[in-house]
């Protein structure tokens, strides 16, 4: 039977510790409860373990975007069907097969046991709830509608985790097929190439300048093999890590921006997120200045995040915020200044920008589901110029090793 060491105070508010063998940290509560006392902390004691396992599994444990979507959801459901806070969250605790999530839960427990409200309990762990979570959440502590705030930041969560997935699918397909060709054009000059050098030195004919190039790439990479996967290896690293600077990334966003096709599709996603983020804060109860700064955190492109500054200086200032949007349509396309301007001027700011939101998410999911599309003859021309190219440099030889004979 597990142990537990706990803290707790006496109805007079004297503090003591005890440790006992019960199954669970819920029968800890109920004893201390039949005494008349209040626990203050619950540790479970691991003999001959002398690390502190919870604090290794909140260090290494991750809690994924759909478990959080779940937990808000159920959480919802059973708060507005009448279920008390800690009970619900001792339902998700039980239920939740991630050791890091049920850490979080049981630390949510205890916090609205000692009187926390959700969102401040919550805001002990940054990492697994965001500013947007905890916002949504302390609107709805404040209002008295946490069941309706929850399942708002569900459905918010959950628009833009699909968002997400459908651009990362839309990209699997070219990256998958860009990956193979390289990997098979690196296998070709490394085993294959030096087969067909070989011949043709032995019959000492003048190479076209295609077939040269190439034999001059394969003898590199089976000179340097080493050198050539390093070089690879430290090349991928180089970029990630040149994307990680702010430089680096914004050159990134700035390059994004002007590519065909790609930037039709970064401002719909942008504009999609930020109608949406700002939407589900509004009309949760959130104050508009603290919305956007939200919502700022949100987008991660630096340049729609200049925008969102821009609004927010406006809103400070006592001005409207659509002329923040429509002065930069080429970030923000025309209709979201206009239907904010609608917002602000018919006091439904939070209906407009919903509108934008549901709008610009069924242009993205039409558009990625047209991008295969698009991008399979982009992708069949490239490959026909690359296999084209290798063909015709080891075809040529063979015909001037022919007309030698």
């Amino acid at each position: 039977m597990p142990k537990f060491h706990y803290k707790a105070t006496h109805a007079g508010g004297e503090t003591y510790e005890e440790t006992l063998d019960l199954p669970d940290r819920f029968a800890v509560y109920a004893e201390v409860r039949k005494v008349g006392g209040t626990v203050v902390s619950i540790n479970e004691v691991r003999e001959g373990l002398h690390i502190d396992v919870r604090k290794l599994i909140s260090f290494f444990g991750s809690v994924r975007t759909s478990e959080k979507i779940v937990f808000a959801r159920n959480l919802g459901a059973m708060l507005a069907a009448g279920l008390p806070l800690s009970r619900g969250l001792g339902v998700l605790e039980r239920q939740t097969r991630n050791r890091h999530l049920r850490e979080v839960l049981l630390s949510l427990i205890e916090g609205i046991k000692r009187g926390r409200s959700l969102h401040e309990a919550m805001e002990q762990f940054p990492k697994v709830f965001p500013k947007l979570f905890i916002a949504m959440v302390k609107a709805g502590d404040e209002s008295g509608k946490l069941s309706g705030a929850l399942l708002g930041v569900a459905d918010q969560v959950e628009r833009s985790y699909m968002l997400t997935k459908k651009i990362r699918g839309a990209m699997m397909y070219p990256g998958i097929v860009l990956s193979a060709m390289v990997i098979i054009g690196i296998t070709m000059l490394i085993f294959v190439v030096p087969t067909l050098t070989a011949t043709f030195k032995e019959f000492d004919v003048q190479l076209p300048l295609t077939t040269r190039i190439i034999i001059g790439v394969s003898d590199w990479f089976v000179g340097n093999f080493l050198l050539a996967i390093f070089g690879v290896v430290g090349g991928v690293m180089g970029f990630i890590a040149l994307l990680r600077t702010p430089r680096g990334h914004r050159t990134f966003e700035f390059v994004l921006l002007r590519t065909p096709i790609i930037k039709g599709l970064v401002r719909e996603v942008n504009t999609a997120r930020t109608a949406r983020t700002l939407s589900s804060l509004l009309s949760s109860g959130v104050e508009v200045i603290t919305a956007f700064s939200i919502a700022r955190e949100v987008i991660q492109n630096s340049y729609f995040r200049e925008v969102l500054a821009e609004a927010q200086k406006q809103i400070q200032k006592g001005l409207q915020i659509a002329p923040a949007f429509s002065q930069n349509e080429h970030l923000y396309p025309p209709l979201m200044g206009e239907l904010i301007s609608v917002g602000e001027e018919t006091g439904g700011l939070s209906t407009m920008l919903l509108q934008v939101a549901t709008f610009y998410e069924n242009e993205v999911e039409q558009k990625t589901k047209n991008m295969s599309t698009i991008i399979e003859p982009i992708l069949m021309v490239v490959i026909g110029i690359a296999v084209g190219f290798f063909a015709l440099s080891v075809i040529s030889p063979i015909y001037s090793l022919s007309n030698a004979i």
